[in-house]
């Protein structure tokens, strides 16, 4: 069991930094069972905030990976009309949303790869306006993290069981900023105050694209969307709730030009999709779309990520992190999205984010995609930044500018 201050302060923070419950506001808890110690702590947070009431939504990886390679095809792709009334009630009454990952990376490593796509992509048709309504801010949500046995022993392979899921506890309070001296709360108003300085002085200089270069064989050039918004950080849902969506972040992040990306990037982490583990992959980009790509590990699970569907190929997010940062520090590869998009600049294949362009979260879909809004199922983040990455930013009117210099800010 955790240290019981600490999961208490993680819990208090997904509910007041993360969310930010509103009075009389509904709270809706999605996690695993391996994840029942901070459930229970967030859901007795939330009801002292204010919460009316507080639904938790549960799963289990393994029940999911048995459905995965029992069920057929045909059943895989029925989705109740339940789970579509409940996702509708939910947005209906304006919850918000707090998710606790545990991964559990390569338990479905033996699954059928197609199984998993095509319900994946069963299921988010069915919700659509569900993903839609909370990439667009119409409401507060937000993610933390807690271990389970399996992926704490990945991350750390020569510690016991016990001692594995100690320290992966231990790197996941550093990481959100909770410690048993200090008010996490306070330290992430002065977090988000840093990041929101990033957000300026990149949003000041209004890059028409960015050129991103190291060793490894990177070489890429991603144009941003006329009138971007660089953001980071805490953010404002069209409630006027300011929330963090990601605990922790460090990243400042914009929405690329759909059809302007070119070259080639070197991803520098793995990638854990859908309980495969993509290993040592590139991809290159003509036009904005992916035309070519390789693996060394889980090539079949890429093949699926980027066939989902038309904007699968195409980018919807740039973020940028320096190398020198607290999560990069650590030298621990989590494994985790959450936590290693947080220790490199990373991209995301799919879905752009409305609030990454002016008036964006305000405006139909239809509209964003014609000035170049990435409209996909899917939005999945892997990292490419590295200690010796350089980027260039060229502005509006054809100055360029050093952005990053051994792979850090240098503006």
């Amino acid at each position: 069991m955790p240290n019981p201050v600490l999961l208490n302060k993680l819990a208090k923070l997904a509910v007041k930094v993360g969310v930010n419950v509103q009075p009389h506001q509904i709270v809706v808890i999605r996690g695993t069972t391996e994840t029942k110690e901070i459930i229970r702590e967030i859901a007795e947070e939330a009801y002292l905030a204010g919460a009316s009431q507080v639904y938790v939504q549960w799963s289990d990886d393994y029940i999911s990976r048995s459905a995965l390679t029992h069920q057929t095809l045909e059943n895989l792709e029925q989705i109740p009309s339940w789970i579509v009334e409940q996702h509708r009630d939910f947005v209906d009454r304006g919850a918000c949303f707090v998710s606790v990952t545990s991964p559990i990376p390569g338990l479905n490593k033996d699954v059928d790869p197609l199984k998993a796509q095509r319900q994946g992509i069963a299921a988010q048709k069915a919700v659509s306006f569900f993903r839609e309504h909370l990439m667009g801010n119409k409401a507060q949500w937000t993610i933390v993290a807690a271990p389970n046995p399996i992926w704490a022993k990945q991350v750390f392979p020569k510690l016991s069981e016990e001692e594995a899921v100690e320290a992966l506890w231990h790197a996941i309070f550093e990481a959100s900023r909770v410690r048993l001296d200090n008010d996490p709360i306070n330290e992430w108003e002065k977090h988000n105050e840093m990041l929101l300085k990033h957000n300026q002085i990149l949003n000041a200089y209004n890059f028409k694209h960015l050129h991103f270069k190291n060793a490894l064989g990177t070489d890429l050039i991603v144009e941003l969307v006329k009138n971007h918004v660089w953001a980071g950080g805490g953010e404002h849902a069209t409630n006027g709730a300011y929330f963090n969506p990601n605990i922790p972040t460090e990243e400042t992040f914009t929405m690329p030009y759909k059809w302007g990306t070119r070259g080639k990037v070197v991803a520098t982490k793995p990638l854990n999709y859908q309980g495969k583990l993509i290993e040592d992959f590139y991809l290159i980009f003509k036009d904005g779309k992916v035309v070519e790509f390789d693996a060394k590990k889980e090539k079949q699970a890429l093949d699926n990520l980027l066939n989902t569907d038309e904007g699968s190929r195409y980018i919807g997010e740039i973020a940028l992190i320096s190398h020198d940062s607290p999560i990069s520090d650590t030298n621990i590869l989590f494994l985790n999205t959450l936590f290693d998009e947080n220790a490199s600049c990373h991209m995301a294949l799919g879905r752009a984010y409305p609030m990454n362009v002016q008036h964006g979260v305000h405006t139909p879909i239809e509209q964003l995609e014609k000035i170049g809004y990435n409209n996909s199922m899917v939005h999945s983040d892997f990292m490419f930044g590295s200690r010796d990455m350089n980027i260039t930013g060229l502005t509006q009117d054809g100055q360029v500018v050093e952005v990053f210099k051994h792979g850090n800010f240098v503006i």
